[in-house]
C-alpha cells in the first residue's frame, strides 16, 4: 500500500528536534559513503523560464530511495500561485515498493531550516545569541524554531520589504518570548547578527560582504537553484570560509558560488568542503572565533529522504493519511 500525505497532514506531524538529528545523520551518511546523492538535473525548454529538478537519493541506514520533483516557475507570481512546488516519492530500497507520496512544501521548509541549524551548530560560535533574518516568511519562522534547538538565541533581528510579512512573522513566533528587533534595512540585520540567514528568492545580491563582521556565520539558503541568481555578493563569498551541502550540486546550481567563480575572483578550490565532512571530522570547520563562515545550500535530495523517513513513520504511528493500492 502507498500512503498519500497532504500538506496539512504533514504539518501536524513535524518534529523539529528529530528532523535536525535526522538531517545531521544524513550529512554524515553522505560523508561516510552510506548514501548516494547525485547532483540534480535541470529540465527546461528554451521558450520557458520554468525549470523542473528531479532530486534523488538513496540511503542504506534509512532503507529508502527517494525522488522529489521540484517545479520552479517564476511566472506563477502573476497567477497568485507559489513559484515553487514539489512532490516527494518514497520507495523501499529492499523491494522497490512505493511507500508514500508526500506534498513537498512542508518537508522542504522544515528540512531547509534543519540544515541551517546543523550548519550553525557545526560552524557558528557556540555562544551565538543574535539571529539575523533577511526575509520574514514561513521559512524564517521555521529557522527561528530550528536555531533555538541548537544555540542560545535570545534576540532575533529581522528585515523584509513587506510590513505585512513582518507582522505575520511576529505573530507566529510570539509564543517563544524572544527579543524581536525590526530592522530598517538588510545591512542593519547583517551588522547586528551572530548568525545570519538569508531566506529570499532574490536574483540579485541583497547582502554584501563589506557588511560582514568578524565571527559571523551565514546560512545562505534562499536563492533559487539557478546558476545566475544569488543573495550574497562576490565579496561576501571571498571573505568567508565557504561550506556547501553538496559540492557537485553547488557547482551546477548555486549562483552564490558560480557567479564569483565565473567572474574569476574565486575558484572552486576555495570551497572548504561539504558540511557532512565537517560533521564527521574529515574537514575542519571554524578554526578561530574571528572566522567568517558561510554555509551555501540550494538543497539536496538526501535531506528530503531524511525528513520523509520521519514523516512517513510518524504518519503510520498516528494513522494519518490515505492508503492507496497503486498496483490494483
Amino acid at each position: 500500500m502507498t500512503l498519500i500525505l497532504t500538506a496539512s497532514e504533514l504539518d501536524s506531524l513535524v518534529d523539529m528536534p528529530r528532523t535536525i538529528e535526522a538531517v545531521e545523520r544524513a550529512f554524515a551518511e553522505i560523508s561516510d559513503g552510506l548514501a548516494h546523492q547525485p547532483a540534480p538535473g535541470s529540465l527546461h525548454l528554451p521558450a520557458s523560464d520554468s525549470r523542473f529538478l528531479p532530486m534523488a537519493a538513496v540511503s542504506g541506514p534509512s532503507g529508502l530511495a527517494s525522488v522529489k520533483l521540484l517545479s520552479d516557475i517564476p511566472g506563477n507570481v502573476e497567477r497568485s500561485l507559489p513559484t515553487q512546488r514539489s512532490t516527494l516519492l518514497l520507495v523501499s530500497q529492499t523491494t522497490g515498493e512505493t511507500l508514500a507520496i508526500l506534498d513537498g512544501r512542508i518537508p522542504t521548509r522544515i528540512r531547509t531550516a534543519a540544515a541551517s541549524a546543523v550548519a550553525s551548530k557545526a560552524l557558528a560560535r557556540a555562544e551565538s545569541s543574535v539571529l539575523g533574518l533577511v526575509g520574514a516568511g514561513a521559512l524564517a519562522v521555521a529557522h527561528v524554531e530550528a536555531m533555538l534547538a541548537v544555540l542560545p538565541i535570545r534576540t532575533v533581528v529581522v528585515w523584509s520589504r513587506k510590513a505585512s510579512t513582518i507582522e505575520a512573522f511576529q505573530r507566529q513566533i510570539a509564543h517563544l518570548e524572544l527579543n524581536v528587533v525590526i530592522a530598517p534595512s538588510a545591512q542593519f540585520v547583517v551588522e547586528s547578527a551572530d548568525i545570519l540567514c538569508t531566506l529570499t528568492p532574490a536574483s540579485e545580491p541583497l547582502v554584501f560582504g563589506k557588511w560582514f563582521q568578524s565571527g559571523l556565520h551565514v546560512n545562505a539558503v534562499g536563492a533559487r537553484p539557478r546558476p545566475d541568481e544569488r543573495e550574497i555578493d562576490s565579496e561576501g563569498m571571498i571573505r568567508s570560509r565557504v561550506f556547501v551541502d553538496s559540492l557537485s550540486t553547488a557547482l551546477t546550481k548555486s549562483g552564490d558560488l558560480l557567479i564569483p567563480i565565473n567572474e574569476k575572483v574565486m575558484t572552486a578550490e576555495q570551497v572548504q568542503g561539504e558540511l557532512g565532512d565537517v560533521i564527521t571530522g574529515k574537514t575542519p570547520g571554524r578554526t578561530d572565533s574571528d572566522d567568517i563562515t558561510l554555509f551555501n545550500s540550494v538543497g539536496i535530495g538526501m535531506l528530503d529522504l531524511a525528513i520523509g523517513r520521519i514523516l512517513y513513520d510518524r504518519a503510520l504511528q498516528q494513522s494519518v493519511g490515505l492508503e492507496v493500492d497503486l498496483s490494483s
